[in-house]
Parts: structure tokens; C-alpha cells; sequence
């Protein structure tokens, strides 16, 4: 039986239209004639949707029992007894009620498809397994209901239901995705513009990836070997000269004008470590080029054109950027030069672009110095000169006599040539190679290897000496241009490091990066410890590889002082690179140095900050707790006045004063006491698991009543809180709601669950708070606008968010949607939970949620 065909709709969040879509499909087939069932279809309560429902047969839902409650799943067994052509199944990420025939519906999928039975179905790019970190990054919710990414992949078609984040906003505000109660806190949530236009790249992201696969697979079973331009992806080439933002920049506009462009900088460095380009520039490069969205890229390779050919080959680029050369005219006596040799080399499928800058023709710096004084094809030459040379010469001599005098000139023109092509050894070698031939076939006696006339002996000698001495000069001349070379990048990466010393731009972590990148190697940590027989610790890691316990264990260790060392490791470096390594050493212990003095300044900042606030509860007393205390003094005063005859209605008014002025005392000095003990670190939750309906009711005690609305479902989860902090929590966030409430608004004290957490929220109809206040607002002593004195000494929601914060929690506040505050307390929840309660309805389904 042939494996039905899966088709798939694809969507960036809830909302977007994928089950309409589905339903869609589903009528069009059956009006061509098909046989199409619905498996399964969640409709939500969505109006448009119900309607598209109606003319399609359904296959009953099997009914199971969970935690008290029923709930209707998949019949696989009815759809397999069926065996229509087409079945819709939504929701492909769905997990199965307990007791079902598979764990999740994708499974049950599988089954149809198995059986021959085509399917359409639905899913979120939330839901792919391989997002479930990056979206819990961007939304905060963590979604347990995932399919595996090769579930997907595999699926015969792929179509993406998009909307813009505006549209789908709409679309919620006028009631089509949420019921009207719930829609208010979904878009304060879930369904930010934020999130939804990240989710909705990753989509966008995800479906073009698997275009470019299924491009692929049809080239490779096609033979196409040449690459189609369907999605760019631009290699420019980094020398770390000036001239690098300019290509940079140059690349990101030619992607822009290709679909779905791609920009990868690539920096070639050899692969004994140290380079003449300036480190400081390939930092502001590799920032630039990751601001503008591509990436930066570090490879090792002593042929520059073939590993920059290799790497744009291996991630399939379409083009390569490079810029025009800045060597002088005269050096290109020395070769082609990178651009045109990889011009050249790059084929038919790789564009390559010279972009013109302002460095040309201005010089280019020497390189630097290799394990030998000279390149190794370079030595190549001169060994294949020095050999092959002598020998070509004498069979080219042997078919005419210039005489012997002209013979060594030639022979010395050809030592001379070995020697500046490969130094001192192919030289040596020319030499000795060519007094043998000379003194065989052109010394009398000929054909020996003797000589007869006391001249030529000396005419063999000198030759075998200028050959040596030509040799050494030039030897002498890469050796010390090799070393400027040297010199000059070291200086450029100590000045670096100088500069760096005086403005304290580099963190610790960034230096030994720096460190591990100049030298390439695989890893650097800066290890330190105590005293002598203390074990050791890292103060900070950069790279990959295996962690360092101790500077033994390292490739290459640096001591810094008498208890720090910097340890490196991926190879062992020569002992020419050690002076900069112990600049780079001594520049992380300062790095470190500075690290722990700023976390000092910290501290010393969070006492002034406690002295600030000191000063701030002086003044407070001094003033808005004098109030109430007149208040109570006053009516005490007029009660034990013997003048004055009270009527009982004087006496209640006064008694009712005094009451008053106490609540408002006590709660004044409650809220400075927690203050007090936040700032102090003497707070200590005693964290339990609660119910969130048995700790809310109790923090509006102190409102007046009908000011507050309740919408506490019974069927949250349990939350993992102290009851007393909790509350405490609440009651401040209620009373500063019901304060700036206008009259006759109530205000709605709400809850819902989101993942793994449970989230009160306290709206209002207040006035609001611009963005830029909404941070200051949780500061201690902050009124906002023109509260009056006796509204408190502003400490309400800083005790609130530090208690939340105490117990695991967050408190933020969001601007109400049609004007007000609403303030968010998320709280952890606990591991139970109460009432019946379906596995999607705990967080892993958006669609499910009370957002």
C-alpha cells in the first residue's frame, strides 16, 4: 500500500487562519470530487470557523476520562475503519489525553499516513522541537506540546499561513481569536508586537531553510551542479586593514537586493597564530558586520585564495567580495595578488566583486613571520630551481660551447636564482650540484671528476663561494624583514593592549578571546588560587575544548605573578611568541584586577543607596507620619476636653478618626519595617505550596468594598509562594490601583496561568504611567504625579516588587488597553495541581491559555 501524502500548515502564532485555511482546502476537495473527512478540528469558539465546519463529515470523537473530567480525542480506529482519501487533523503538536493509542497526535499521524490515508494538518512554529528554547527567549512560555522537526520536514507540502503582527492584533481586538474577556490580557502577553513579529521571522526563517532543502534535493537528483541564485549568500573577504567596513558595508547592499541575502565575513589567519592585522579594527569589523545581521567568521589557513575559495564553497555562497590591492605597482612582481587569484580559481558558480576603497595602491603591511624565514611554496621553487636548474643547464650546454668561463656564469646565474627564491639550503644545494656538473663535463679531464688545471680549481671555488655568500644575503634579508613583521604586530598588539589599559574597554572574558584568536588556539583561561597548596580556580574561559583545572594540564602556560597563570591550549607555541603572551597575561590580571574593584563600586553604591534610603525614611517620619499622629492626638485631645459636651455622633465621628489615623499609621510604618528588612537581606520566605484563590480574597481587606472585582478561576494551578509575603504583595498593588482608580471604576484583580507560571494581574483605569516611569515607580520614596502628602511615603510598591522578587517572582507594569496601569505579579507555579486539568492547559498551548 502506497504511504499517504502529509500536507501541512504552518503558522507564526495562534490566530493567523491555518485551521480556516485547512477547512478551505477540505471544501475545494470535495468539490473536485475527493473523499474528505474531519478527524479532528478545534474550532475555539471561533464564529468563521464553526461555518466552514458545516457540509463535512466528521468522524465521532473518542471520549476518555482524565482527572475527573471527559475529554474527546482522535478516533484512530473510526478513521482507520473508514479509510477515506483525505483526513484533517489539527493541531499536530497536540498531546494526547492518558489512555489514548499514542502519546501525541503527531504519532496518530503517522498511522494514517501509514495506512495510505492522505492528512492535513496544522501546527505553530512554536511547536517545532528545535525552537522550543529560542521561542521561550523571546514569549517567556515554555511550550511542552512540541513535534519533532523531521515530522515536519518530511511532510509532502509546506504552507505558510502568514499575517502581519498588526493584522492578527486586529483580529484579536474585534473578538475572532479570544472571547472579549480574555482578550485584554492576551495582548499584554502572548500576542506583543514583539513577540509576534519575532515569531513570525522564525517561520518565515524556517520555511525558506526548507525551500532551500527541497531546492537542493531537486539539483542533486537533477545533476544540477551549478548553483542557482535563488538565495544569495555574500563572503567578503577581511584583511583587517581600514578598507574592511567599506566591503562590509558593500556586501549588506548587494544582499538586500537578492531574496533572503545572506552576509558571512571571513578573516584568513595563519595557522602559527600571531598577524599583522590590527586587532582593535577586526573587533570593530566583526561588530559592524553582526550589527548589520550577518555573521563573523575566524579561519585558520596558510593559502590564503584556496581557504577562502574552501569556506565560501562549503557554505555555498553565491559571491565573494574582496577589495582592490594594496600592494604597490612593484610588488606584483611577486605574484598575482588574493584578488586575482581567487577571481581566477573561483569557477563558473562563484561572482567575485573587487570593490575599489581609499587604501589602494598605499602599501600592504609585510606578514608575518612563519615557522621558516620564507613561504613554503616559495622554498619549493627554490629547491625545484636549485636541482632541476643545473641539470636543464648542462644538457642545454651540452649541444654548444660558450666556454668555461661563460659555462660557470650560467651555472651561477642559476645558484643566484635558487637563492632568492628559496634562501640559503637550495643555494647550498644549486651550488654544490653545479660545481660537480662544471668540474664533469666542462673541466679537463672531461667526463671525471678531477681536474687537471690548478685555475679551474680556483675558478670552481670561487663560484661554489659567491653562490654561498648570494645564499646568505639573502637569508640575512628575509630573516629581517620577517622579523619587522614580527615587531610590527607585536607593537600593533600591544599598543592595543596599552589602549585598552587606559580606557578599560575589555572585559575579561573579551581579552581571553583576544588571546585565544591571536594565537589561534583552541582555548584560554586565566586560572588563580590562594596560596601555594590552595587548589586552583578559573576567574574566567574562553573557547571550546576541555575546562583546565591546572596550568599542567595546559599546552602552554603563562605565570602571572605567584598564584595567577595564563593557560592556553590547541598547540604549543614557539618561544618568539611568549613576550606578547605575557603582555596579553599581565593585561588579564589587570582585566581581573578591575573586574573586582567594580564589583567594590557596586557594593559601595548599594550602601550609599542604603544611606540614601536612611535619609529618605528620616524625612518621611519627619512628615507623613506626623499627620495621622496629629490626627490622633487631636481627636484624643478633644475627647478628654472637659469643656465640650460631645453628642454621641461627635464622639463616634472623633472615635472614627482615631481609628483611621491608626490603620494609616500602621500601615505606614508596616511597609517602612519591610522596606527595611529588603534592604537589610533579612527576609526569609517560607515558601509553600498555596492556592492563589486562598491568599488574594484575603489582601483586599483593606479596600472598600464593590471597589474590586474578583477573577480568580478555582482550576489555577498551585503556586510555590510564602501566603504572608504573597499577600502583603497583593494588598499594596490593590491599594495603589484603588488610589488612583477614577470614581465609580472598579478595579480587576484577575489570574491566570502561563507555562510554568501563574501571573495576578491588578488592572486599573487610572491615569497610566508613561514608559519611561514605569521603572521609577518601583523606587522607594516614589509618589507618582500629585498625590497628595497623606497618600503614603511611596514605599507600597517597592515593598511589593521586593517580596515578589523574594519569593522567585516578578512585578512589571503595562499600560491597560483603552488607558490605565496593570501591574503583573508572575509567580513560580508548583508541581500539583487541583481540579481537572487537561495537559495542554498547563501552559504547552497558547491557543488553551488564559492569557
Amino acid at each position: 500500500m502506497a504511504r499517504g501524502k502529509l500536507r501541512i500548515y504552518l503558522g507564526a502564532a495562534p490566530g493567523v487562519g491555518k485551521t480556516y485555511a485547512m477547512l478551505s482546502e477540505a471544501h475545494r476537495r470535495i468539490e473536485r470530487g475527493t473523499d474528505c473527512v474531519v478527524a479532528f478540528v478545534e474550532h475555539h469558539d471561533r464564529p468563521r470557523t464553526k461555518t466552514l465546519l458545516n457540509g463535512l463529515e466528521q468522524v465521532p470523537r473518542r471520549q476518555l476520562e482524565y482527572r475527573g473530567g471527559t475529554f474527546g480525542e482522535m478516533d484512530v480506529d473510526a478513521v482507520l475503519r473508514r479509510a477515506p482519501a483525505v483526513v484533517l487533523v489539527d493541531e499536530l503538536a497536540h498531546t494526547n489525553i492518558p489512555g489514548s493509542r499514542n502519546a501525541k497526535r503527531w504519532q496518530d499521524v503517522q498511522e494514517l499516513l501509514a495506512a495510505g490515508i492522505d492528512v492535513v494538518s496544522t501546527v505553530n512554529i512554536q511547536h517545532l522541537e528545535s525552537l522550543g528554547d529560542v521561542v521561550e527567549s523571546i514569549t517567556g512560555v515554555r511550550q511542552r506540546e512540541t513535534v519533532p522537526d523531521e515530522v515536519v520536514r518530511r511532510a509532502d507540502q509546506i504552507e505558510l499561513v502568514d499575517m502581519s503582527p498588526q493584522a492578527l492584533r486586529r483580529r484579536m481586538a474585534h473578538g475572532n481569536i479570544y472571547q472579549p474577556d480574555r482578550v485584554d490580557a492576551a495582548l499584554s502577553n502572548y500576542f506583543r508586537p514583539g513577540n509576534l513579529t519575532a515569531l513570525r521571522e522564525l517561520a518565515l526563517l524556517w520555511v525558506a531553510d526548507r525551500v532551500d532543502e527541497y531546492l537542493n534535493e531537486y539539483r542533486s537528483a537533477h545533476r544540477v551542479s551549478r548553483i542557482w541564485g535563488s538565495r544569495e549568500r555574500i563572503v567578503v573577504g577581511l584583511t583587517g586593514g581600514p578598507e574592511g567596513r567599506t566591503l562590509i558595508r558593500r556586501a549588506v547592499r548587494l544582499a538586500e537586493k537578492g531574496a533572503g541575502g545572506e552576509v558571512l565575513a571571513v578573516y584568513i589567519a595563519r595557522s602559527d597564530g600571531l598577524t599583522s592585522a590590527s586587532p582593535k579594527e577586526l573587533a570593530v569589523q566583526r561588530t559592524l558586520v553582526e550589527d548589520l545581521g550577518g555573521t563573523f567568521h575566524h579561519v585558520v589557513g596558510d593559502d590564503i585564495p584556496a581557504a577562502l575559495l574552501d569556506f565560501a564553497r562549503g557554505v555555498n555562497a553565491t559571491q565573494i567580495v574582496l577589495g582592490s590591492s594594496r600592494r604597490k605597482a612593484w610588488q606584483y612582481v611577486f605574484g598575482p595578488g588574493v584578488g586575482a587569484t581567487v577571481a581566477r580559481e573561483s569557477g563558473p558558480d562563484l561572482d567575485v566583486h573587487i570593490v575599489t576603497h581609499e587604501e589602494v595602491a598605499k602599501g600592504r603591511g609585510l606578514p608575518v613571520a612563519r615557522g621558516g624565514r620564507l613561504g613554503r611554496a616559495r622554498i619549493a621553487s627554490g629547491w625545484a630551481v636549485g636541482l632541476a636548474g643545473p641539470a636543464i643547464l648542462a644538457l642545454l650546454l651540452n649541444t654548444v660551447d660558450l666556454g668555461l668561463a661563460n659555462d660557470m656564469l650560467l651555472f651561477l646565474a642559476v645558484t643566484v636564482a635558487a637563492a632568492l627564491l628559496g634562501g640559503l639550503l637550495p643555494a647550498l644545494a644549486s651550488a654544490a650540484f653545479g660545481s660537480l656538473l662544471l668540474n664533469y663535463f666542462y673541466t679537463p679531464p672531461l667526463h671525471r671528476l678531477t681536474v687537471a688545471d690548478p685555475k679551474n680549481i680556483v675558478a670552481i671555488v670561487i663560484f661554489f663561494g659567491v653562490g654561498m655568500s648570494v645564499a646568505s644575503v639573502v637569508d640575512l634579508a628575509a630573516r629581517r624583514t620577517h622579523q619587522a613583521a614580527r615587531l610590527r604586530a607585536e607593537s600593533e598588539i600591544l599598543s592595543f593592549l596599552a589602549g585598552n589599559v587606559l580606557r578599560g574597554e575589555t572585559s575579561l572574558e573579551e581579552l581571553l578571546e583576544r588571546v585565544r584568536e591571536t594565537f589561534a588556539m583552541e582555548s584560554a583561561a586565566l586560572l588563580e588560587r590562594a596560596g601555594d597548596v590552595d587548589p586552583w580556580t578559573c576567574a574566567g574561559r574562553a573557547g571550546f575544548g576541555r575546562p583546565l583545572e591546572r596550568p599542567e594540564d595546559a599546552d602552554v602556560d603563562m605565570p602571572v605573578g605567584d598564584h595567577m597563570a595564563l593557560a592556553l591550549t590547541g598547540r604549543v607555541l614557539p618561544a618568539e611568541d611568549r613576550r606578547v603572551l605575557a603582555a596579553f597575561a599581565a593585561q588579564a590580571a589587570v582585566a581581573l584586577d578591575r573586574r573586582r574593584l567594580q564589583e567594590e563600586a557596586d557594593r559601595a553604591r548599594t550602601l550609599a543607596e542604603g544611606n540614601r534610603i536612611r535619609t529618605a525614611l528620616l524625612a518621611a517620619v519627619s512628615h507623613d507620619l506626623r499627620t495621622p499622629l496629629a490626627g490622633i492626638k487631636a481627636a484624643v485631645s478633644s475627647l478628654r476636653s472637659d469643656d465640650v459636651a460631645w453628642s454621641e455622633e461627635d464622639r463616634a465621628e472623633l472615635l472614627e478618626g482615631i481609628e483611621e489615623g491608626a490603620d494609616r499609621l500602621d500601615h505606614l510604618v508596616g511597609n517602612l519595617l519591610d522596606m527595611s528588612r529588603l534592604h537589610t537581606g533579612t527576609v526569609t520566605p517560607l515558601i509553600r505550596e498555596i492556592d492563589v484563590d486562598e491568599v488574594v480574597p484575603m489582601a483586599l481587606g483593606g479596600v472598600p468594598e464593590d471597589s474590586v472585582g474578583l477573577d480568580v478561576p478555582e482550576t489555577l494551578p498551585m503556586v510555590a509562594v510564602d501566603p504572608g509575603l504573597l499577600e502583603r504583595s497583593v494588598a499594596n498593588l490593590v491599594e495603589n490601583a484603588v488610589k488612583y482608580s477614577p470614581h465609580g471604576q472598579r478595579v480587576l484583580v484577575s489570574a491566570s496561568a502561563m507555562a510554568g507560571r501563574v501571573e495576578v494581574r491588578v488592572v486599573d483605569r487610572g491615569p497610566g504611567v508613561p514608559d519611561e516611569a514605569k521603572d521609577r515607580i518601583f523606587e522607594p520614596f516614589q509618589r507618582y504625579g500629585d498625590a497628595p502628602r497623606g497618600a503614603g511615603v511611596g514605599l507600597g510598591l517597592a515593598v511589593a516588587r521586593g517580596f515578589a522578587e523574594a519569593m522567585g517572582g516578578t512585578l512589571n507594569a503595562e499600560d491597560t488597553p483603552g488607558g490605565g496601569l496593570t501591574m503583573v505579579l508572575s509567580l513560580r507555579a508548583a508541581g500539583s495541581r487541583s481540579g481537572p486539568l487537561r495537559p495542554e492547559e498547563s501552559g504547552e498551548e497558547p491557543e488553551r491559555q488564559a492569557l
